[in-house]
């Protein structure tokens, strides 16, 4: 048993070894997909070591009341995954939080393409955005 445990932590500590190692000045190598030995040749899928510059997350709200919140459905699980519980929110606003404006919205094309009209809307309009899946 003391000998499993201890290869257990050596494995793992291998691992961790293999990925802390800096690849920050590694390039990801091109070369043509078959070579002359008929060998395949791959991209080095290797991240940079650097984590990407990290924006913070809006301050909360002190309140809804009287506010107004967007709920957008970004399309993730087909056409009719979203509607249903935003109509559900939207009720339970209306019942429990009257002042509180709830609108929905759906994200034109492919969930990961930009909505600068969207955003600049929720910006003029809105006080808080949720995006997200509801399916």
């Amino acid at each position: 048993m003391t000998r499993k445990i201890l290869s257990l932590i050596l494995i793992i500590l291998f691992i961790a070894a293999c990925s802390t190692q800096d690849t920050s000045e590694k390039k990801p190598e091109v070369t043509p997909a078959i070579t002359k030995d008929n060998k395949i040749s791959v991209l080095n899928p290797t991240p940079p070591s650097s984590m990407v510059d990290r924006i913070p997350l809006t301050p909360r709200l002190d309140t809804l009341e009287g506010k107004t919140i967007f709920l957008v459905d970004i399309g993730w699980g087909g056409e009719q995954a979203a509607p249903s519980i935003y109509r559900e929110i939207k009720d339970w606003f209306a019942k429990n939080m009257p002042s509180v404006k709830i609108e929905t919205r759906k994200t034109k094309g492919f969930f990961t393409e930009e909505q600068p009209e969207l955003i600049k809307e929720i910006g003029e309009k809105g006080d808080a955005a949720m995006f997200g899946i509801a399916g």
